[in-house]
């Protein structure tokens, strides 16, 4: 059996309830206000670049390395950034720098946490061996950190062209990413 569809205003005086029966009525017949794509999309709308430092261990040659990197992007629409990272390697033999341009989409529509999906090509300098190039693939999620800044959690997997796997354990890897990404 189905109620009224105003029971809760059998109490309310009848102009009271007239009233609030036209303010529902206006509210649901009131266009929503339109919002600027620049203010949903925020730190990741076009034009707006992203700065993010990186700070971890890595593992290679059978030695383990302290990484500390830098980078930095665009977005050239919302969304979608095309950047530049670059990594230095310390703390093992042999020491590595690593560039990498990147091509990233944000899903910022999800509010509080934006998922992302990017691809990225990676030249390696590796001290007294030939350079080794990659192409590999992220996913994860920025969370707000404040007004614009975000953390990044998410994950990578990388492989190395033309690798030589008696002078490499492994010419593929997979592991954990963690950014501080501040947009301007």
């Amino acid at each position: 059996m189905m109620g009224k569809p105003f029971a809760g205003l059998d109490t309310v005086p009848s102009t009271m309830r007239w009233f609030v029966v036209i303010l529902w009525l206006l509210c649901g017949l009131t266009p929503i206000a339109q919002v600027d794509a620049a203010e949903v999309a925020g730190s990741f709308s076009q034009g707006r670049s992203r700065l993010s430092v990186v700070a971890g261990n890595g593992y290679a040659f059978n030695d383990t390395y302290f990484v500390l990197g830098v980078g930095g992007s665009y977005y050239v629409v919302d969304g979608l950034n095309v950047g530049l990272d670059v990594e230095w390697w310390s703390g093992g033999e042999p020491g590595i720098v690593k560039v990498s341009p990147s091509l990233q989409y944000v899903f910022y529509q999800v509010p509080s946490v934006a998922p992302y999906i990017g691809a990225f090509y990676s030249r390696s300098y590796v001290e007294d061996l030939q350079n080794l190039g990659s192409i590999g693939g992220r996913a994860g999620v920025y969370i707000a950190a404040g007004r614009n800044t975000h953390l990044g959690l998410g994950m990578a997997y990388e492989s190395y062209f033309s690798c030589d796997e008696t002078t490499y354990v492994s010419c593929s890897d997979a592991y954990p990413e963690i950014s501080l990404t501040m947009a301007f």
